[in-house]
């Protein structure tokens, strides 16, 4: 094989794999910027992101608690009826 019969091979290649992953980047980019744009919904209050399922389901904005609630420790297992065998 001389240097004109593996010129045509290498330019194909190269512009195989340019055009593949050009095209694997478009998408990327394109799935990026659609699932952004999504985010941008308003469904509670005048906020531009929905900051959850459920206030993208109920269109209402999440309640948090306040913060003068209560905080401490809390045994979780305190009322469960899960006994030790022996």
């Amino acid at each position: 094989m001389s240097l004109a019969d593996i010129q045509p091979i290498v330019i194909g290649v190269l512009q195989g794999v340019i055009s593949s992953s050009v095209f694997v980047l478009l998408l990327f980019i394109g799935f990026c910027v659609v699932v952004g744009f999504t985010k941008t919904k308003r469904t509670a209050g005048n906020a531009p992101v929905v900051k959850s399922l459920d206030e993208a389901v109920t269109h209402q904005a999440v309640t948090y608690l306040p913060p003068t609630a209560p905080r401490g420790p809390i045994d979780q297992l305190a009322g469960s009826l899960l006994t030790h065998e022996k």
